[in-house]
């Protein structure tokens, strides 16, 4: 594989952009991503595993643009649901889904669960792909609990209603540095790092 002076993230949420960005920092190489590619079509994401998901998309856009691509898909898992939302986690409540709406909905299935049964942890993949060839994927979890009602006003998605294992607080309360350290997309991307070190 050539060097890699240049990673273009197959992602068009900006928090999720701004937030890898920050976490790939000590890469020291220039980190683009698919917003900058106007002509880089949407990636139906019909998989259903975050690996299928990712590889997709790190794929796809990839063999679109000939160069290094990393694609993350990731979710919230609750141990109560059985899973859920998992890899519907961005569209959980509808096509339209927000943060908020999801949120909400999260609530709503969860109403009068005790604490100790909601359970829950937050998967990263990230896939890797130089030109389209096949993926390298790279995984990241956390774990934690889903509290009863929103805290916190930092981060994006679950963030307020995930209170993590290893902060004691929601990642929506956490630093940035804080929650990068210990996050699910965090523990991916430290990976992906030292593998890209190693190349």
């Amino acid at each position: 594989m050539p060097k890699v002076t240049e990673i273009v993230l197959a992602s068009r949420n900006k928090h999720k952009i701004l937030e890898l960005s920050d976490i790939l920092a000590p890469l020291k190489i220039k980190v683009r991503s698919v917003l900058d590619f106007p002509q880089v079509a949407d990636v139906e994401e019909n998989g259903f595993t975050f690996f299928e998901n990712a590889a997709l998309k790190a794929e796809s856009v990839a063999k679109e643009l000939g160069c290094a691509v990393l694609a993350d898909d990731s979710g919230l898992m609750v141990d109560f649901l059985g899973g859920e939302p998992g890899v519907f986690s961005a569209r959980y409540s509808g096509v339209n889904a927000t943060d908020e709406s999801n949120n909400k909905l999260l609530l709503e299935k969860l109403a009068g669960v005790p604490i100790e049964k909601r359970g829950a942890k937050f998967v990263c993949v990230l896939a890797f792909s130089f030109g389209g060839n096949e993926s390298v994927f790279f995984e990241g979890n956390t774990t934690g609990r889903i509290i009863e009602e929103l805290a916190g006003n930092k981060g994006f998605g679950y963030d307020p209603l995930f209170l993590s294992d290893d902060l004691g607080v929601t990642f929506a309360q956490a630093s940035d540095v804080q929650k990068n350290q210990v996050s699910h997309r965090g523990r991916a991307v430290a990976k992906f790092i030292a593998w890209l070190k190693e190349e």
